[in-house]
Parts: C-alpha cells; sequence; structure tokens
C-alpha cells in the first residue's frame, strides 16, 4: 500500500510575505524558487525545509490570533523546534524576540524539558525546547 507524504505544514496569515520572513529568518530555510522577495508579494509562499516538512504561507483576509494558554481563541496547531542544549535555547529566545516573535510562556526552568512558547507575529503559537 501507498500511503500519502505530508510535504508541507500551511499557516494562514493576513500577510504572507511579513510571516514567511519572520519564519525564514528564524529558520535559515530558503524560499521555494519563485517565491523571493524580489518577485512579489504572493498569496501563497513555501519556505523549503532541506531535512523535512516544507513550511507554507497562505494570504487570508482576516485571522483571529489564538488567545492560548487562556481561554477564547484555540492553538488549533502549533509548530515545536527542538535545540541541543539550554544555552542555544536562550540564544534562540533572543533571536525570535527580535524577530518579532512574543514570549507567551516561560518554562526554562523545568527540569524535564525548558521551553519557551511564543506566538509569531501572525498570532500562531510555537515551541522551542531542549529535545
Amino acid at each position: 500500500m501507498t500511503y500519502p507524504t505530508l510535504r508541507s505544514t500551511v499557516l494562514d496569515t493576513e500577510n504572507t510575505r511579513e510571516l514567511a520572513e519572520f519564519y525564514r529568518r528564524l529558520l535559515g530555510w530558503d524560499y521555494r524558487p519563485g517565491d523571493e522577495p524580489e518577485n512579489g508579494d504572493k498569496g501563497w509562499l513555501v519556505l523549503r525545509n532541506p531535512v523535512g516538512v516544507d513550511l507554507a504561507f497562505q494570504q487570508v483576509d482576516e485571522l483571529a490570533r489564538a488567545t492560548w494558554p487562556e481561554a477564547g481563541v484555540p492553538q488549533q496547531l502549533h509548530l515545536d523546534f527542538a535545540v541541543p542544549d539550554a544555552g542555544t535555547l536562550v540564544e534562540q529566545r533572543e533571536r525570535a524576540v527580535q524577530l518579532g516573535a512574543t514570549v507567551i510562556r516561560d518554562r526554562f526552568d523545568d527540569p524535564e524539558e525548558p521551553l519557551y512558547v511564543f506566538a509569531d507575529p501572525s498570532g500562531h503559537p510555537f515551541c522551542i525546547f531542549v529535545g
């Protein structure tokens, strides 16, 4: 039997270029050929993951920001990114904030799984943890 292969995770956003640039700078990935900034803004952009599933961005007119962990609008989906050690976790926290992320949960002192939970510029939650 042949099974489907996961090619990309797609995030809705009110600004495809802004969100794609945030993740491009955070992750160091490249655009799919033709999606680079010099080719203009599009309603669909893709960042190529050199070792796995791509990350795509789809233009929507309106997007309710997740309010998680508070009640209201659930996170619905979040991305997990791992780093090798606590020092790198701190470096990546600083980078993420400089790039426009907001820290929404600080679990750096968790002895089993140090992590930070962020909201990206469109409000999607993502985690960076030691793992």
